[in-house]
């Protein structure tokens, strides 16, 4: 591209010094030779100028997403439709996309594109990065046959368009047996639009209630309709507490290019595709895959994080509080500050008995561990997921937290950089274990 530019801008400067001496020459000598050859040389740059100027008006782009959202190792499929508007026909059109989105590939050259002609591709991107991305802005190029000008205008869009990819799941469905079937406490006094087991009163018939919160009984002594009111079953919330202090990320050193060129492994087939390896990334792909997990059973599920600020949504049920979820690890980033043990400390002060809190982290000091010691002794249920820093490029690793947890009777799940997430997390960590495969995510 930069030698092309270059090229161009040579070819213009040449014409354009031939212009100034023909004119001078013909001034000087006032052969008609030499203004004949001057006459040529202008008109070839006005007619030059404005083919390449006319190259890139009358043009209407038109781009339509099938869904703003998507997901690590799914497709991302985007419309793109080009329009000649105008009575002229295109030679060439260079269409060049900004989009953050990585790997989505739309930009090409269209050449011709007929008068009020239409030209539309379909672009289909592999999501590999969780994340916010925006699609656009589009950039227009267009030039003349004899490659003197080159003209582009970006286009004026009416609104941004953006996707947010997911982190990926996987199905954990041995996760935690004896917190998954927790019963929990006592019945919780919270009202909820779910139809569940608790009927905890009646109230009078509202526009949209399901013919199965209708209290017939009532409804025929009174003489108007009356519904039930409902209390959530007393089954213990979830919260999963994800650490993002910074300094205890870890990253491995990677790139596309490496990934793409080292042997494949046996259990890597068909679109399915590695993890990067960061601690970040797991860390998003595991509580990704456990809140799927645990509101696939319906259990009530609250998401606990401090990055730059304190990210906390309250614990709920269904789809909707799942994709609250999936929203929040798309966007947020390890740029926290405040260390694991006062984390688990404050937050620990709100939640009630029969709770169980899932620690999701990769840090090497244990001072968390005696918070949650003290939290387990309030009759909160822990269970950590700890991500082992030594496969994750730390010099020394975090294997003394493993026995602390071990006498502090908290359940510990450890995940190696290349395991995969479904057998690292069916089971408790036991010494001994070794690494039972690459990291996937199913495309």
């Amino acid at each position: 591209m930069r030698e092309e530019r270059k090229g161009r801008s040579t070819r213009a400067r040449i014409v354009i010094l031939l212009w100034i001496l023909a004119g001078a020459g013909a001034i000087g000598t006032g052969r008609e030779l030499i203004y004949n050859v001057w006459y040529l040389l202008t008109a070839l740059l006005v007619v030059s100028y404005m083919w390449a100027w006319t190259g890139i008006r009358w043009v209407q782009v038109q781009r339509a997403t099938r869904t703003t959202r998507s997901q690590v190792g799914k497709m991302a499929e985007e419309r793109i439709a080009v329009t000649n508007r105008g009575p002229i026909p295109k030679l060439w059109l260079e269409i060049r996309d900004r989009s953050t989105l990585p790997q989505h590939r739309v930009s090409r050259v269209i050449s011709p594109l007929g008068a009020r002609r239409t030209f539309a591709w379909t672009v289909q991107t592999r999501c590999v990065q969780r994340g916010r991305f925006t699609l656009g802005p589009l950039m227009l190029s267009s030039g003349d046959p004899f490659g003197l000008f080159r003209i582009s205008r970006q286009l004026e869009e009416p609104r941004s368009s953006t996707i947010i990819v997911y982190p990926p799941t996987v199905d954990v469905p041995s996760f935690a047996p004896l917190v998954g079937f927790l019963p929990g406490g006592d019945t919780m006094r919270r009202r909820t639009h779910y139809v569940t087991t608790n009927v905890s009163g009646v109230r009078d018939y509202a526009p949209g209630d399901s013919f199965n919160r209708i209290h017939w009984r009532s409804t025929a002594r009174i003489g108007r309709l009356i519904s039930k009111e409902f209390e959530l079953d007393p089954t213990a919330d979830v919260w999963l507490l994800w650490d993002l202090e910074r300094g205890a990320q870890l990253e491995l050193l990677w790139s596309e290019q490496m990934m793409a060129t080292r042997p494949r492994l046996p259990w890597e087939v068909g679109s399915e595709r590695l993890l990067m390896p960061s601690t970040t990334e797991y860390g998003a792909a595991i509580v990704a895959s456990l809140a799927n997990h645990f509101i696939e059973r319906d259990r009530g599920v609250g998401f606990i994080a401090y990055s730059r600020h304190r990210e906390v949504i309250p614990a709920d049920r269904g789809d909707r509080q799942l994709a609250k979820i999936l929203e929040t690890l798309s966007v947020i980033r390890a740029d926290g500050h405040i260390p694991l043990a006062e984390i688990v400390a404050a937050e620990g002060a709100h939640l009630s008995r029969n709770t169980t809190v899932v620690i999701v982290t990769p840090t090497d000091q244990s001072h968390w561990i005696a918070a949650a010691r003290d939290l387990s002794q309030r009759g909160i249920n822990i269970v950590a997921v700890l991500l082992e820093a030594y496969s994750f490029g730390h010099p020394t690793g975090n294997d003394n937290l493993l026995a602390e947890l071990s006498i502090s009777g908290i359940s510990t799940y450890l995940v190696r950089e290349g395991d995969d997430l479904a057998e690292a997390l069916a089971r408790p960590y036991a010494q001994g274990v070794k690494p039972v495969g690459r990291t996937i995510v199913p495309g």
